[in-house]
């Protein structure tokens, strides 16, 4: 069972998420991917990591087994662990949030970017499951949405808006981490 910090990031794709947790790694977090749980699911059934794919598992475990049911293979991980910090990177509803604080003591950290720059973070960094055009870009933020990530950044201890460098984004994670 994990004792001490538990972080969770939410926020849209693009806005950063997965930069600030870095940033945790780099202070002695372990850093759990919630999306890593989907990967792995959808490795494990033989498809291609697609964005349609990715999204058809993530739709499917969540009707399987609720809103929560990412968050129940991360806790599953994390049982086991021992560790004092621990960062989860990517929530994406409030079920998710209340999973990890029935369990855990636990700090919820959003970020946020525009559209416009997450389309063109996602452009740029040319996983396979980015969306190509503007139009899937949309499609997937109503997936997203859909999922409830909304209240889970609603619900937030602290905001992180991103719009700006890495440098930028840097200063305000030593901000949240001096209060963490």
């Amino acid at each position: 069972m994990v004792e001490g910090a538990l972080v969770l990031i939410t926020g849209m794709p693009g806005a950063g998420k997965t930069t600030l947790a870095k940033m945790f790694g780099e202070k002695g977090y372990t850093v759990i991917k919630m999306g890593d749980v989907i990967r792995e699911l959808s490795a494990g059934r033989g498809l291609e990591p697609t964005h349609a794919n990715l999204g058809n598992t993530a739709r499917d475990i969540r009707a399987k087994g609720g809103d929560s049911a990412v968050a129940v293979e991360c806790i599953k991980k994390l049982e086991g662990m021992g560790e004092v910090k621990v960062v989860i990177d990517g929530i994406r509803s409030i079920a998710e949030v209340d999973a990890f604080r029935e369990r855990f003591e636990t700090t919820l950290i959003a970020v946020h970017a525009s559209p416009s720059t997450r389309y063109s973070r996602l452009r740029a960094r040319c996983r396979t499951d980015d969306p190509m055009d503007w139009e899937t870009f949309h499609t997937r933020d109503m997936r997203e949405l859909g999922f409830s990530l909304g209240w889970a950044v609603a619900q937030a201890d602290h905001m992180i808006v991103n719009e700006e460098t890495v440098q930028v984004m840097r200063g305000r994670f030593n901000e949240i981490l001096g209060m963490l």
